[in-house]
Formats: structure tokens, sequence, C-alpha cells
């Protein structure tokens, strides 16, 4: 499902400050973050069950992050909406260029919200609403449905970045892992029930199928440099280990 929740930032030294969750099947395999040895230049999580990533950063600074969107009433589409992430990476576009490119083929795609941008500009783009958007300086923040939409978990997730804007990574790392559900009148109804309602309410999911698999941090700077931290999850939320680097 997925939790982003990031500060843009264009006029001060660092222009993005990123903390993403991404929750999975713990069945799916997938490669922790770096860089891909038939995409030199790309570091990022792969999934190895369709090729391609939920969030990753270029050498250069170009940036790509993805969640899906919960609507039990969409059809599958015959591609991988990690592949939108990943084209990106590889590509040359600029941001709007290929937003502009994809919205053609956007139906071919399970529903998502797509992030791309460089150090210069980010933009968003939601499936459903299919209008590219250019973000001015704020925080944001988004899970499965559109950008800001009122969850309990993106509110909670964003006030945390908020408070925390310049503290260290491990400050960031630490509002990832909040395990407190909201009280069951603030959930949203998306149709899989409460049961599962409750499941995906919290910013760090805990399951022995299914749940967070990785925990992830970005900064990136207005001269270029990033780093980025991932710490990667299995059943239950066991720690399996964690991956830092720095360009």
């Amino acid at each position: 499902m997925c939790l982003i929740v990031f500060a843009w930032q264009p006029e001060s030294p660092t222009v993005l400050r990123l903390a993403s969750n991404r929750d999975e099947f713990h069945a799916r395999p997938s490669a922790a973050l770096g860089e891909w040895q038939d995409a030199p230049g790309v570091f990022a999580g792969r999934d190895l069950q369709a090729g391609g990533t939920w969030l990753g950063i270029t050498t250069q600074g170009r940036f790509a992050a993805l969640t899906n969107i919960r609507d039990l009433r969409q059809k599958a589409g015959p591609r991988s909406r990690g592949a939108l992430t990943a084209d990106y990476l590889q590509g040359q576009d600029s941001a709007p260029a290929y937003l502009d490119r994809i919205m053609r083929d956007a139906a071919e795609y399970p529903g998502f919200n797509l992030l791309v941008g460089d150090r210069h500009q980010l933009w968003h783009f939601n499936s459903q609403e299919r209008r590219p958007r250019q973000l001015e300086r704020g925080i944001y923040g988004m899970s499965n449905a559109s950008l800001d939409t009122p969850w309990p978990k993106l509110l909670s997730a964003k006030d945390a970045l908020r408070e925390r804007i310049e503290a260290e990574d491990e400050a960031l790392l630490a509002l990832l892992a909040d395990r407190s559900p909201p009280a069951d009148h603030l959930l949203p109804d998306t149709g899989v029930g409460l049961a599962t309602e409750r499941l995906l309410s919290t910013t760090f999911i805990i399951g022995e199928a299914y749940g967070t698999r990785a925990s992830t941090v970005l900064n990136l700077d207005r001269d270029g440099h990033w780093s980025i931290t991932e710490r990667s999850f299995g059943p239950n939320g066991a720690v399996l280990g964690e991956v830092a680097l720095r360009r």
C-alpha cells in the first residue's frame, strides 16, 4: 500500500526531505536498496517479480517514488506500476515531459500516485485524476488515495515530519515506525472491510503475510548531493538489514 511524506523546499539547502514506507506481501521477492547492475547510476530497491521499483534516485539526482491507489473498482491493468519509476530513473525526459507521455497510457497500469523530479522541480501525478501537478514549497503526503487525502496515518506522519524537519534521519525513521492505530471512527471506508482497514491504518504495518517491507529516508540537496537510508523488514516487523548511501 505504502506511505510517503515529504517536504519540498526549493529555496533551502536541502530541497527534498522524504520519509516513506513500502508495504507489500512478504512473499513477493525484492532486492534491497543498491545500484542496479543493468542500469549504472540508478540507486533503488527492486521488485524482483516485475523488475520495477517503488522509490529511487540517480547519480544526477533524478528522483521517483510511487504508491498504489486502493480502489476495488479499478481494473488490474496489464503493466506493472513499478515500471513507471524505473523508466523515469533510467530516462532523460524532464519530469513534465515524462508525465505527459505516460498520461496517455495511464490506464494500462493499476491505479497509482507518482512523484518525479530532481533538485529543480517536483511533480505529482494521480492516475485517476490525470492532471500532472507541479508542486510548490510545502509539506505533502500520499498514501493510497489522492495527494494529501486526510487519512489518519497520513495526517499524523505529516505532523511528525513538520516537527522533525531539521532532525537527524533516525528521527524520520522513528516516525515511520509508528504502530499506533487510530480509532475506528476515523478510518476511511475503502471497501476492504473493517478488519483490513485496521490492519492498514498504522504508519508501520505489522503482519505475518503482509506488512511494511522497507522504511526509507531520502535527502536531496540543492547542489545535487543526496543521501538515502533504507531499513528492511520481514514478517511481523523483524529487522532484516539497513543500507545507507551518499553521493
